[in-house]
């Protein structure tokens, strides 16, 4: 279990270095396998080059060796990537994460040579991210059994929510019975898992991390009937998510993730800019959910 953890904001471009504190140790103590920083859950597109750095470097002292740390490094310049893949290895990181490029189409062909190109410049163990719905474009299966064939890849996390394409992953097994396969749609871990799956890396960690960890616990066990229990304390997670406004991608999800952090005193509730915090009456509803949430979950 691999949270992708938000970015806690003070400024425009500035890390709420407390609030990152809080939440590291928060993920830490509750059991988790490893963070996930600057991934789409991170804003990673939205912050500045400098603060994506700098949150890497903060966030691998605080976590100092008591875990893995996984580093998206996605930008639609190479260079840029690259030296984030730099900035990762500089701070002590143990792997990096790369999804796709966006804004210009990019063909599967290009799509190769792009991670090519990083894995020339770094050592360490890279993990593929296909996240069509944020970047337009898939790592289509053909291209990651490709892939596949490069020991430095360990990996992919899909979060397509199309568990069939996942399943297909997994047949990559034959070939790489090393690799990890993630899934992100938190709903679909229990099932992701059953397919031959290794973990998450699912937003709601953030919030519920014990819950999260229990159930890889008893996924590693073979109770499967206490992963069904979790899975299905998980899914209620989704009454928090529906305060916010679901007809829009991913970045409601998140405003609501900091906005219940932030009722839990973990850290500031700000958005990189232009977006905005979720409304006040949005809060006291995510408070009211969170309460019995935390009662319902037993956390």
């Amino acid at each position: 279990m691999f949270p992708p953890i938000v970015t806690p904001l003070a400024g425009p471009d500035q890390i709420d270095e407390a609030g990152c504190e809080r939440l590291l140790e928060h993920l830490i103590a509750g059991g988790v396998d490893g963070i996930f920083l600057l991934g789409s859950s991170g804003e990673i597109a939205s912050l500045s080059h400098r603060l994506r750095a700098e949150f890497v470097q903060k966030a691998c002292q605080i976590v100092n060796r008591r875990a893995p740390v996984l580093v998206g490094i996605t930008d639609n310049s190479i260079v840029e990537t690259n030296r984030l893949a730099q900035a990762a290895a500089e701070a002590g990181a143990d792997g990096i994460v790369l999804t796709t490029p966006f804004y210009f189409s990019v063909s599967q062909a290009e799509l190769v040579t792009y991670v090519q190109a990083v894995l020339q410049e770094t050592e360490l163990p890279l993990l593929l991210y296909n996240m069509p719905a944020m970047t337009k474009l898939w790592f289509e299966f053909e291209t990651v059994a490709e892939l596949a064939q490069i020991e430095q890849i360990v990996g992919i996390k899909d979060s397509s929510q199309d568990i069939n394409y996942y399943r297909k992953l997994t047949s990559l097994k034959s070939i790489r019975p090393d690799w990890a396969f993630f899934i992100g749609h938190e709903t679909l871990l229990a099932e992701s898992l059953h397919a031959g799956g290794t973990g998450g890396v699912n937003l709601g960690t953030n919030l519920f991390p014990r819950l999260f960890a229990n159930l890889m616990q008893a996924h590693r066990a073979n109770d499967v009937s206490l992963v069904k229990s979790y899975q299905t304390k998980i899914n209620q997670i989704e009454a928090l998510y529906n305060v916010a406004d679901r007809s829009l991608p991913l970045l409601p999800l998140i405003a609501i993730t900091k906005t219940a952090l932030s009722i839990m005193g973990i850290c500031d509730d700000r958005l990189a800019s232009p977006h905005h915090r979720c409304t006040a009456e949005q809060r006291q509803q995510a408070a009211i959910v969170l309460e019995r949430l935390n009662t319902e979950l037993g956390q």
